[in-house]
């Protein structure tokens, strides 16, 4: 029997989630929930889990950064993100960070079982689609030089999508702890690097590469 913690605020994708899994012929497995980051935190600190499905968008909280601090905590369990975002979004930052795969929350309840048991089994779960796009990520080696929103870092990363969004330096402050005056500093460092002159075009931008969702 293989122990897994479910992490993700919305109750009935936990309970589906669960379902999918307990119900697989091929999975033996005793599932926990929370819908908290603190609660995750203290589960799997405190628990002997063997994985971890969790929500990147959970409210309150930069899902990067709880991935971290998930990832300090019990550095040899695997996690598997399950994000509402599409993989050319987070995936490559969330497997840098320590993530074992990565699996949107349209993606068929067979591919969630497919990924469980691969990431059980030792293994990393990367889908076809996001092994195209690693191809042409690394393809570009050394020489990409053109600066695009996969060179901002992950902070960065965050405040160009909220950005994009249309949210004003204060809600963006509040939603990740930070203050107006550095989320500024995240906006101004990322209108140079991405060489953008004002407000509009952050937006423009986030919406032209899918990233104000």
């Amino acid at each position: 029997m293989r122990k897994i913690l479910v992490v993700d605020d919305h109750t009935l994708v936990r309970r589906g989630v669960i379902r999918i899994l307990e119900q697989s012929r091929d999975l033996e497995v005793s599932c926990d929930e929370t819908g908290q980051a603190q609660e995750a935190l203290r589960l799997v600190t405190g628990g002997n889990y063997d994985l971890v499905l969790l929500d990147i968008a959970l409210p309150g909280v930069n899902g990067l950064d709880l991935l971290k601090s998930l990832h300090r905590a019990a550095p040899r369990l695997p996690i598997i993100i399950l994000s509402m975002y599409p993989e050319d979004q987070y995936a490559i930052r969330c497997f840098t960070q320590g993530a074992a795969g990565y699996l949107a929350k349209d993606s068929a309840p067979e591919d969630l079982v497919a990924a469980v048991r691969k990431v059980l089994s030792g293994g990393r779960y990367v889908s076809g689609g996001l092994v195209e796009h690693l191809a042409g990520h690394l393809a570009a080696g050394p020489a990409h030089t053109v600066i695009s929103h996969e060179d901002l870092t992950d902070r960065e990363f965050v405040v160009l999508r909220l950005s994009g969004a249309g949210k004003s330096p204060a809600q963006i402050a509040g939603e990740l702890f930070l203050s107006v005056k550095t989320v500024n500093t995240y906006r101004a460092r990322v209108m140079s690097k991405l060489g953008l002159k004002s407000n509009a075009e952050v937006i423009s931008y986030a919406i032209k590469h899918n990233l104000s969702t």
